[in-house]
């Protein structure tokens, strides 16, 4: 495999330049923090509102992010040079995410430190954060291959926020609407339980809650790499 650390740092400091000169994109960065400083000041210390700025993070920065950096390369007829110069595929994926997992990590941080939330156990929660990181720039990988545009791909992003962010809140109807049992299996979810597993001492159902959100993120970068691909053909 043709894998250069010269160019993935390349791609890097242009996705940062990127990145630093659209404020459309850079200050969502803000979202997260401005919902856990509320939290915070209303006292809430739930499970469930400790980890919604955390997935809004997830959804909010790291999917859309990633979802704009590309189809910003897509709209500026970038794309296409890059997928033709000699960074391979590894290069090109990984040098664009690199910005936006560093971003996500430092934001859950500042989150985290804001709402004055310490995990049960903080090496798994680092390690169940990393896993969902990479699954979320996943997600902005195809939504971005999916759109044209940036304003495109702040529409694609929607579902994701919903969906993954807001999801796990519904769980506490699952018992009423035994439809929504489903929502425990999203990622996010499997976050807030993985959390409380680890409180109670319960390593099996940790480590299959960890399983888990690998499982998701295997699939979705599995799904990525084939979109990946298939762009590079067509164009």
């Amino acid at each position: 495999m043709n894998v250069s650390v010269k160019r993935m740092r390349a791609i890097f400091i242009k996705d940062y330049k990127e990145f630093s000169r659209n404020y459309a994109i850079s200050t969502m960065v803000l979202m997260p923090l401005f919902l856990a400083f509320f939290y915070q000041s209303a006292g809430a210390s739930t499970l469930d509102i400790y980890f919604l700025p955390i997935n809004m993070t997830f959804a909010a920065v790291t999917t859309f992010i990633q979802a704009c950096l590309i189809a910003e390369e897509k709209e500026n007829n970038t794309l296409r040079s890059l997928m033709m110069s000699p960074a391979s595929m590894t290069d090109i994926l990984i040098g664009k995410s690199a910005l936006v997992f560093s971003i996500t990590l430092a934001v859950v941080a500042l989150t985290m430190i804001i709402l004055g939330f310490t995990p049960a156990n903080l090496l798994i929660l680092i390690s169940a954060l990393m896993i969902s990181t990479v699954f979320y720039i996943g997600l902005g990988i195809i939504c971005g291959l999916f759109t044209k545009t940036v304003m495109e791909a702040s529409v694609a992003i929607l579902p994701v926020m919903v969906i993954f962010s807001l999801g796990p809140l519904g769980r506490g109807l699952a018992e009423t609407y035994p439809v929504l049992e489903v929502l425990k299996w999203l990622p996010s979810a499997q976050l807030i339980m993985l959390e409380e597993y680890s409180a109670a001492g319960q390593t099996s159902d940790v480590g299959i809650a960890l399983a888990v959100i690998t499982v998701w993120t295997i699939i979705t970068l599995a799904v990525a790499s084939i979109l990946f691909k298939k762009r590079m053909k067509d164009e």
